[in-house]
């Protein structure tokens, strides 16, 4: 088992000359404004206020590095997490939008350190063409990739898998790396933090798992 034992805010960048210095595996996390990127990386931390949860779609606007202390038995390692800002949000003007892509680009494809990323999607909405595209994105740059599907307690029961293994099948990914996640029930948290320790312990980014 997996768990978290500390967590802490590192830096805030816009740009590579703003990253902290490697040395930590890093994962990064994307996902549209509003579908609970936050939430899921708190719990992730075993911290309720490492990340700050907005009302406000699209308020995370620059690349946010947390290092989070993870044990599995006996051994611990540092994973360094990236919250980058969540895309589609509409009231976001096109000369911004752009900015924040251009940002979130330049990292995924430039950043030696980064061994895999998480997409969330929202469970009850299901996949949108902002996700697929990125989701696609993700698979032409080979960059390992966990989809977690969050916000499943909103999903009747009898309706989970069914609806995981839809997703699944509209994404064109292995079931076995879509994960249904809730930030308020802890759904899927284990099954999260046993994805990062294993993207964590590759040493070539380049190998995608799904």
């Amino acid at each position: 088992m997996i768990r978290p034992v500390d967590a802490r805010f590192v830096t805030t960048a816009v740009a590579p000359e703003g990253y902290p210095p490697g040395g930590q595996p890093e994962i990064a996390f994307v996902g549209r404004s509003n579908v609970g990127k936050s939430s899921m990386i708190n719990v992730l931390s075993g911290r309720k206020k490492l990340v700050r949860v907005s009302n406000t779609p699209g308020r995370t606007r620059t690349l946010n590095f947390f290092d989070v202390d993870l044990m599995r038995g006996d051994e611990r390692r540092t994973v360094r997490f990236a919250d980058l800002p969540g895309y589609g949000f509409a009231k976001v003007a096109k000369t911004e939008r752009a900015t924040w892509e251009k940002m979130i680009t330049t990292y995924l494809e430039q950043r030696a350190e980064l061994r895999g990323v998480v997409s969330i999607l929202d469970a009850e909405v299901g996949p949108t063409p902002d996700d697929v595209r990125t989701l696609g994105y993700l698979q032409k740059a080979e960059r390992p990739t966990l989809v977690v599907a969050t916000k499943l307690d909103r999903l009747a029961k009898a309706r989970r898998k069914p609806k995981l293994r839809s997703m699944a099948e509209v994404l064109g990914v292995d079931p076995a790396w879509v994960v249904g996640f809730s930030a308020t029930e802890k759904l899927g948290l284990s099954e999260v933090l046993d994805a990062v320790w294993e993207l964590t312990g590759m040493g070539d980014t380049s190998v995608d798992p799904t």
